[in-house]
């Protein structure tokens, strides 16, 4: 498994990872993948190369990316603050749970270190397995709501 940035000719594959990165509880319809579409999530793709924190990772095997890692400063669910970059990430469903997520997102973190961050957040599902990787990888919860953990780790 290659660890590598994302190429400039690769930037529409985010919105594939987008929209695998939208979790679906156990027996919940997946939603249609026009739903990315919607302003709330063309964030996390539109013009993705152009902003300052704009970082992506991803995944490769045998020459096939298969999951992707991705941050921008952005009005999401995840954000805290207009200088902290927001946490996107998404594997394909059989590359899950063989430690890939936690390689993209140390990666990751270290990226932003190098590039003067002190801190990342993301939002994350209370029913999403990923909660713990994100507590492995130094996330802490900052705040919640009826359904989402808001996590910042400061160890960039």
């Amino acid at each position: 498994m290659l660890i590598r940035n994302l190429r400039e000719n690769e930037i529409d594959l985010l919105r594939d990872f987008l929209y695998e990165a939208i979790f679906i509880p156990e027996g919940v319809t997946p939603p249609p993948r026009e739903i990315i579409e919607q302003p709330e999530l063309r964030i996390y793709y539109e013009n993705f190369g152009t902003g300052k924190a704009d970082h992506c990772l991803v995944a490769e095997d045998d020459g096939r990316v298969v999951g992707a890692v991705w941050t921008r400063i952005m009005d999401d669910y995840g954000h805290v603050d207009d200088e902290t970059p927001s946490f996107a990430i998404s594997l394909y469903k059989e590359y899950r749970g063989q430690g890939i997520g936690t390689k993209l997102m140390t990666g990751m973190l270290e990226e932003l270190k190098r590039n003067g961050y002190t801190r990342a957040s993301l939002a994350v599902q209370k029913a999403n397995y990923a909660v713990k990787m994100y507590e492995k990888v130094g996330f802490k919860t900052v705040d919640e709501n009826d359904e989402e953990y808001i996590m910042v780790n400061n160890n960039c």
